[in-house]
Order: C-alpha cells, then sequence, then structure tokens
C-alpha cells in the first residue's frame, strides 16, 4: 500500500476541547441492536500513566483504518486492514512495536471492539458527536476521510483520554443475559410488526375475527385464523365448533361468550370481493404459522433467561426490586450489570447513561432543557416499562407518578421522573450489595421529609430535617 503523507502544519493553533470530566461520561458511546463484546475478567488493563502511545480506530464493516500518535503527537503509524483473520493478523504485527497503546474506537460493541478486547487491547469508547468534534478540530473546512477520522481520535485520546474511562471488563453469565436480553426484544419487535400486518390483513377481509380478539400476540388467537380462515369458513362450522374452540383454548367466559359468538354469527354482514378474500386469507394463515414459530423461540429465550438469572449472584438483589418481577428483573440487571465502578461514584452518570437525566441548556438568559437522545436505548426502554409496573405496585410510586402529572407533565415524561429516582436506589443497592427494602425505603423518606411520603401518608408525623 502507497505510502500517505504526514498532514500538513496549521497555520494557526485550532483550540482544544475542554479537559473537563462531564457528568454523562462522554466517552461512552451506545448503539440499540448491536452485541456489546468485553473481555474476560481478570485480564490485565493498562493504567493511564503506563499509556505511553494512542491510537484512533476507525472502523467499518469489511476495513479499518488505524491512526498511532506519540506522546509528542507525532504520527508513528497510519495503516489500514481488513476485517477477516489475515486483517487482524496484520494489525496485531503492525502495534506489537507499541506495547503501551490505548485506543480510541467510536463505539463500545460490536465485532472490531470483541476483536480488539480479545487482543487484551485497553480499549475507549467515544461518542460520534463528539468523534466529529474531534475531526472538526483537525479539519475546519469539514474535510472527512477515514484517515482524518483516525487522527482526530487518536490526538483526542492522548489529550483528553486522562478523564476518559476505559472500557470495563463484564463477567460471561452478565454478558450473555445481557446479550439474550437484547435480542428476546428484538424478537418481541419482530412478533409485533408481525401482527401488525396480521391485524391490517384482517380489517380487509375479516373484521368480524379482528373485533372478537383484543390481544392479537397470544397463540390462541393466531389457532383460531388457522381453524376458521374466512369468514365464510367460520360461519358454515356452526355454533357447536365455536364454542368447542373458546373452551379448548380457555377463551370461554360468561361474561364475554354471547357477544362473541355473535360476531361470530355475524361474520359473513361484510363480504370481501372472491380475490380479495382468497389472497388475504393465504397471507392471514401464513403470518400465524410464522408468529407460533417465533412464539416457541421466545418461549426457549424467556426459559434461558430466568435459568442464567436464576444463577446470576445478584438474583436476589434485582429480584427484590418491586414491579419487576421475572420479566424485567433479568432485563435491569443486564442493562445495568452489578458493577458500581462502571459508572464511578456519581449516581447522575447511571442516570444519563439511562436517558431518565434531562440535558440542559444555558446560555446567556436562556436556560432550558430537553430530552437526552444519546443514551443507552435498550436500559432506557427497559426503565421506562419498570416505572410503569413500579407505580403499579408502590403506594409512593403511585403519589409520585400523579403528582407529576398533575404539574403537566406527559405519561412518559412522568414515568421518565420516577424512573429517574428509582435509578438513585437501584445504584445504592449495587453498591452496598443489598436488596431493596420497601420499610427501609420509608424511613429514608421520612428522615429527609419527602413530599412524596408526606402525600402518602398524611397523618405520618412530620421528621425535624422537614
Amino acid at each position: 500500500m502507497a505510502s500517505r503523507s504526514s498532514p500538513a502544519g496549521l497555520a494557526a493553533l485550532v483550540p482544544k476541547s475542554e479537559r473537563t470530566i462531564a457528568h454523562e461520561a462522554p466517552c461512552i458511546s451506545v448503539t440499540y441492536d448491536s452485541a456489546t463484546m468485553h473481555r474476560k475478567q481478570n485480564m490485565p488493563m493498562k493504567t493511564w500513566k503506563e499509556i505511553t502511545h494512542y491510537a484512533g480506530f476507525d472502523w467499518a464493516r469489511y476495513r479499518h483504518a488505524v491512526v498511532i500518535v506519540d506522546q509528542q503527537g507525532q504520527i508513528v503509524a497510519d495503516f489500514e486492514f481488513d476485517h477477516d483473520a489475515n486483517g487482524w493478523k496484520s494489525f496485531r504485527e503492525q502495534t506489537a512495536a507499541y506495547p503501551n497503546l490505548a485506543i480510541a474506537i467510536e463505539t463500545n460493541q460490536g465485532a472490531a471492539v470483541d476483536q480488539l478486547l480479545q487482543h487484551e487491547c485497553t480499549v475507549y469508547p467515544v461518542n460520534p458527536v463528539a468523534a466529529e468534534s474531534y475531526r472538526k478540530r483537525k479539519a475546519p473546512s469539514g474535510t472527512k476521510t477515514d484517515h482524518l477520522d483516525g487522527w482526530g481520535l487518536a490526538d483526542a485520546l492522548r489529550l483528553d483520554g486522562h478523564g476518559w474511562k476505559a472500557l470495563q471488563p463484564m463477567d460471561d453469565l452478565t454478558l450473555q443475559l445481557r446479550l439474550l436480553c437484547r435480542d428476546e426484544v428484538v424478537l418481541i419487535g419482530q412478533r409485533t410488526l408481525l401482527v401488525n400486518q396480521l391485524q391490517q390483513a384482517l380489517l380487509e377481509y375479516f373484521p368480524a375475527a379482528l373485533e372478537a380478539f383484543d390481544d392479537w400476540t397470544q397463540p390462541s388467537a393466531w389457532e383460531f385464523l388457522l381453524a376458521f380462515p374466512t369468514p365464510q369458513t367460520l360461519v358454515k362450522a356452526g355454533k357447536r365448533r365455536w364454542e368447542k374452540f373458546l373452551h379448548t383454548h380457555r377463551l370461554w367466559r360468561p361474561q364475554t361468550a354471547e357477544k362473541r359468538l355473535g360476531m361470530f354469527a355475524r361474520a359473513e354482514e361484510f363480504k370481501a370481493s372472491l380475490p380479495i378474500v382468497q389472497a388475504k386469507s393465504q397471507l392471514a394463515q401464513s403470518l400465524c404459522r410464522m408468529l407460533r414459530t417465533l412464539q416457541q423461540q421466545l418461549e426457549q429465550y424467556r426459559a434461558q433467561i430466568e435459568a442464567l438469572f436464576k444463577d446470576h449472584p445478584d438474583h436476589d438483589l434485582f429480584g427484590s426490586l418491586p414491579g419487576a418481577r421475572k420479566v424485567l428483573a433479568p432485563r435491569l440487571l443486564a442493562a445495568i450489570g452489578s458493577d458500581p465502578d462502571r459508572y464511578g461514584s456519581d449516581t447522575n452518570v447511571l442516570q444519563c447513561f439511562a436517558g431518565t437525566a434531562p440535558v440542559r441548556f444555558q446560555s446567556g438568559q436562556i436556560d432550558k432543557v430537553h430530552l437526552r437522545k444519546g443514551c443507552d436505548k435498550f436500559l432506557r426502554h427497559t426503565v421506562h416499562l419498570w416505572a410503569d409496573c413500579f407505580r403499579k405496585s408502590s403506594a409512593w410510586g403511585q403519589v409520585y407518578y400523579r403528582k407529576k402529572r398533575q404539574e403537566g407533565k406527559s405519561h412518559a415524561c412522568a414515568l421518565r421522573c420516577l424512573g429517574q429516582r428509582l435509578l438513585k436506589i437501584v445504584f445504592r443497592m449495587i453498591t452496598d450489595k443489598q436488596p431493596y427494602c420497601a420499610d427501609k425505603h420509608a424511613l429514608n423518606q421520612q428522615k429527609h421529609g419527602s413530599w412524596v411520603l408526606a402525600l402518602v401518608n398524611p397523618n405520618a408525623p412530620k421528621s425535624p430535617c422537614a
């Protein structure tokens, strides 16, 4: 490969990034649908004082670019390699001369990060927004190349890396649980997509079936369509077969049975043309069979997740959370982890990572906040679901939610505010390694004169701290 010329010297100094540690740890980068890869526990990780060279790793699907600078900022290596066995062998050979090397990369997960950690590299994830700023610091004109991206990351790591946090290792059990929970959510999304397609097909040719079942994520609804794929088939089957189906699938309810049977009897009142019925009924049956198969896979995922969660040493810790139950407790453990060092000593880091903490914008007389978009989407989704379940199983959670709604906040915003408080509790739990105790939390609220406790129990004596 032809050698590249060194970058031209700068005619004027460019502004350096602020050398401060942000609460949200700007070195963190997250995506929703990729697997997070970490090295195994107990592998050595170099401290910042041991680092002598700094690499910027511009990753891609098939080919990666690497730029390495020394402590004076001089480029000592600049190369590209393919994402295959020979390419990574070439990477090891070309970086062997720099044993005390730290690597900055614009992600914290994926195949490239997995390979770097398997090679025992010290990896510093960089937020994509920050990476763009680092590139513009080198080329304010807007020029963008893989070489420039790598150089910007390498020099940013050299100048500001002392305030960044290296990618922390995760134990195999937690990592497997994390990947399974993420993939389970993806499969649930696929089920939702298929259900939406099924409902649209029924709307076109079989609205009686659509009206007869409220929840189309239940297998009994799919079995109904496989047994009675068209309105004509349903009416022809007769009342005895309808009743037998309802009893067999445990759908018979005295208060709803007659209404549902009446819908079946009137199924032919809405008649679509024959070509539509034939085409859409075939689509509906195909979707039902796909949903049946997908549901079997989801049940296997759930069984494996529950087994791993049961064997996890922090099972009792996250299992004690009200409203989490057996579905959300493993997801919370997988998304948050059980190592408080991952978030430092500040609860706000976890809250920013989960997207519950707002982003502040202050300039002159303007001072406002807005929703945080740069966060772990899987964790934010999990916390949102947990906050909704928590308010239904906790008196103070319900009071807190109602208070926020009375203040004019939307349902999602109120749940986000509740999640912000719940994450403070979780952070304390994983720090102290103590399960959630409702009585202990109530005493703590009373000690600090919480307005929530006053609304829950207006007759309770006020704390002298209030």
